[in-house]
């Protein structure tokens, strides 16, 4: 079967308006491996909104990568606006169906929607093109011939994912995915590696919470990387994981494979997973920046988000990534419910304490993703977000949902959003001052 794979273009989320790409699209690049394996012909497609009209009349299959609910909109329009062959196979997938897969198909009008991995479920949906019968698929959603919808059994996530196939890079222009200024601001020429999924913790803000973790063994994570080096030259790696330091074992026998390479690399952590002989050993393979969720100095909102970390980990953390020769880097969500000028200073004082330790900082306003504890959360039977699909007068715009400089007013009265837009801006010029202009 010939079949395409369509996913939106995302920007990196620090430096939007410079139309800095992000990471390459690895759930569609991991897909299209395991279809090629499966003995199909596969292409991926990026989608745009200025794109015209797409021709996907040659596919016998269409799949679309649902990255992000606030792409949702924009592939829902391509969609809608395709040509397609009459008996093509739709299929959904990605994130925002992981949380809305019947409504995924209904806007869609797909055949199924796949919620979960997906590497061995696409192999089994284009197995059954010719009958539409999904029904033995798991993790899918899909009509029956009277047209009602089901929702098989999910699929139990592998802890080792090791087995699956390199991503399908070979299918994207070496732009999209071989970069430079990229690593720790560093001029190095890189590439972006995934080396595990899910994340166990409950933050409330985050998409990524409450999954199983599943990693690839040090062996795999040495092929991908001896294949980037000979294929396309690099000299660094950033590590895209939701959270590269859980298992620590896991960490280490990456670390123990891949010191040899000579290669610099960067990952994202918790403050509470690290400690200093984990961070020792991954300084010796090659570690020069981790990017830490440290999200705010003040305690109140920690507890609010959920993140069950406080003031003096974060200090430790940073403190003994440091010590071990890495550069530290925070991530400072702003604006989250409950987020005022007192929790601002507070933020604001932390920060000050550690300037002399961190290397950077990233700053970014609060934005509800749909799908996690804050964007559903009600008190007293109303929606504590505003303007989301689960209100009254719902006005059907995913999009602003995005999280780039986004400053809607998601919650509070309007002299709550005041106090927090001032607070904000005390907060992005102390940043700017002490680490420079937030692009």
């Amino acid at each position: 079967m010939r079949v395409v794979l369509l996913y939106p273009e995302v920007y990196d989320m620090a430096r939007f308006r410079e139309g800095r790409k992000e990471f390459p699209p690895f759930g569609v690049l991991y897909l299209a491996s395991a279809v090629r394996d499966g003995g199909h012909e596969v292409a991926v497609r990026k989608v745009t909104k200025v794109d015209p009209p797409l021709d996907l009349t040659s596919y016998d299959a269409v799949g679309v990568s649902l990255a992000s609910s606030a792409t949702y909109g924009i592939l829902l329009e391509a969609i809608r606006r395709a040509a397609l062959s009459p008996r093509v196979l739709l299929m959904a997938g990605g994130v925002h169906a992981n949380f809305y897969p019947e409504q995924t198909l209904t806007d869609f009008d797909a055949d199924v929607v796949s919620y979960g991995e997906s590497e061995e479920t696409i192999l089994q949906l284009l197995d059954h093109a010719g009958d539409r019968d999904f029904s033995g698929v798991p993790g899918v959603v899909a009509r029956r011939a009277d047209g009602s919808v089901f929702r098989t059994t999910p699929v139990v996530p592998r802890r080792d994912i090791s087995h699956l196939p390199l991503p399908a890079r070979e299918l994207l222009p070496d732009k999209d995915f071989v970069m430079s200024d990229r690593l720790a601001g560093r001029d190095i020429r890189m590439a972006h590696v995934m080396l595990s999924r899910g994340c166990p913790f409950p933050c409330s803000f985050c998409a990524a919470g409450r999954t199983r973790i599943q990693y690839r063994d040090g062996h795999s994570a040495r092929k991908e990387l001896q294949h980037l080096i000979s294929a396309y030259d690099i000299g660094g790696f950033a590590i895209v994981d939701d959270n590269f330091v859980v298992a620590k074992e896991r960490v280490r026998d990456i670390c123990t494979h891949i010191a040899d390479l000579g290669l610099r690399w960067s990952a994202l952590s918790r403050v509470d997973t690290v400690d200093a002989d984990l961070l020792t050993a991954m300084a010796r393979a090659g570690c020069i920046e981790i990017k830490f969720g440290v999200e705010s100095g003040s305690e109140t909102m920690l507890r609010a988000m959920r993140k069950n970390t406080t003031r003096a980990k974060i200090t430790r953390a940073i403190d003994s990534a440091v010590q071990a020769g890495i550069e530290a880097k925070a991530f400072i969500i702003h604006g989250y419910p409950g987020e005022n000028q007192r929790t601002t200073d507070e933020t604001i004082g932390l920060l000050d304490t550690l300037s002399d330790r961190l290397s950077r900082v990233s700053l970014f306003r609060f934005v509800p993703l749909p799908g996690t504890e804050v964007y559903e959360q009600r008190i007293d039977g109303h929606q504590v977000i505003h303007g989301t699909h689960l209100a009254s007068g719902w006005d059907h715009d995913w999009e602003k949902f995005h999280i780039h400089h986004n400053d809607r007013h998601w919650w509070g009265s309007e002299q709550e959003f005041v106090e927090v837009q001032s607070a904000f801006s005390d907060l992005e010029r102390f940043v700017e001052e002490r680490w420079g202009a937030q692009k």
